[in-house]
């Protein structure tokens, strides 16, 4: 009965990330860095208007597209913080975690044979809801600018059959970020092309040094961008699984259609403890975001000094260095950092095939565990050499 399973999902891997957990999974006394979520418990006052919501019975359907009070405080959430304005009424649907705000999005806007512009490295996330979708993707090699698609090279891969363009950003792997001025470059020649924009934006209160700005906010843009965002990384609530979906009313009609199909509904608990965060929780992901800046520091300095090749992140809690050892692929040297090293990163190349010869290192650790995994990994490299 195998040979009846669809053919796409017969040819899609499991990640890479997956794979080379997999792998290590039996390994003793590893420091880790490799999870890409935050170490802080959610906070207390979240937790509490969760359980509140069980005690109160809140525990049927909501609508489809989300609680009204819900989407009321993204509304409100989003045009305070970054100047971009949704009706509540119509352009919010509220997701099961930002995986599924895209997962609908390409089921909504992709037909076969549409090209999906991915400025790479990138999360591995986006290819498999791509290609189930019939659509193809296309890989923008972005290593040489700073991890940061730019207006040059995204005119080399525009097609006709260019039918949307990822900006993920802040970025899962590269910390990397767009300024307004780097943005506004790229609005100058997107905003006269018939061509959806997804941005990717879930980690947007995490952003270090500039603020971060949609590209939803700049005039002429708001019909074609397709915003998503959460509260798993700004809250520290990942397994509440709350993310969402800001779109135009004309694209929402049909994006809730298959959001009502998929999954009816968003968990009623866990859209409480969501109106709770973004009502209540302005700090929080406050304090989070002071305390990432300050190991995003740390680690810098410490990679300098280990004589790796770097991008000071500007945004999420991931470095991406470069490693000079060419003898070995991406995942042959995380195979090898673990059983010799005795660390944990990320492979680069788990983030398209733009990621070789990089690996991921994420500082959403104490300092305790950051700093021993980095004396593990400059003990490592000074064997190396």
């Amino acid at each position: 009965m195998r040979h009846l399973i669809n053919k796409t999902v017969q040819d899609i891997e499991i990640s890479g990330i997956r794979r080379f957990f997999n792998l290590v999974a039996d390994e003793q006394d590893v420091v880790s860095l490799t999870i890409g979520q935050p170490d802080f418990y959610t906070p207390e006052h979240i937790k509490d208007a969760a359980a509140g919501a069980l005690r109160e019975n809140k525990t049927n359907y909501t609508h489809n597209a989300g609680l009204i009070e819900l989407r009321r405080a993204i509304s409100r959430y989003n045009e305070v913080n970054y100047e971009i304005s949704y009706d509540p009424e119509t352009e919010i649907i509220v997701t099961t975690g930002a995986s599924q705000a895209i997962d609908i999005t390409f089921r909504t806007i992709l037909n076969p044979g549409d090209e999906v512009i991915l400025p790479g490295p990138i999360y591995p996330g986006y290819e498999p809801l791509i290609k189930l979708a019939g659509a193809k993707p296309v890989y923008v090699d972005t290593t040489k600018d700073a991890f940061k698609l730019t207006k040059e090279t995204l005119l080399q891969h525009i097609s006709d059959d260019t039918k949307c363009i990822v900006l993920p950003y802040p970025s899962n792997p590269t910390g990397a970020s767009f300024s307004y001025k780097e943005l506004k470059e790229l609005v100058s020649i997107l905003r006269e092309k018939d061509i959806f924009i997804v941005a990717d934006e879930i980690y947007s209160e995490l952003v270090y040094d500039i603020q971060h700005t949609s590209i939803a906010s700049f005039d002429g843009m708001k019909d074609k961008v397709i915003v998503i965002n959460g509260v798993s990384k700004s809250h520290s609530m990942t397994g509440f699984r709350i993310g969402y979906v800001l779109a135009p009313k004309w694209l929402s009609e049909h994006l809730i259609k298959v959001h009502q199909y998929n999954v009816s509904c968003a968990s009623s608990i866990s859209q409480y403890a969501a109106l709770e965060a973004l009502l209540n929780g302005k700090e929080d992901a406050i304090r989070m975001r002071d305390s990432y800046n300050i190991r995003r520091d740390y680690v810098y300095e410490r990679l300098v000094k280990m004589g790796l090749h770097v991008n000071k992140p500007e945004g999420a809690f991931y470095f991406f260095p470069k490693f000079p050892v060419e003898e070995m692929s991406s995942f042959q040297l995380g195979l090898d950092l673990v059983r010799k090293g005795k660390v944990a990163l990320v492979p680069g190349d788990s983030f398209s095939p733009i990621g070789e010869g990089y690996m991921r290192l994420s500082y959403a650790y104490d300092m305790d565990t950051i700093s021993e995994g980095l004396n593990r990994l400059d003990a490592f490299l000074q064997k190396k050499n």
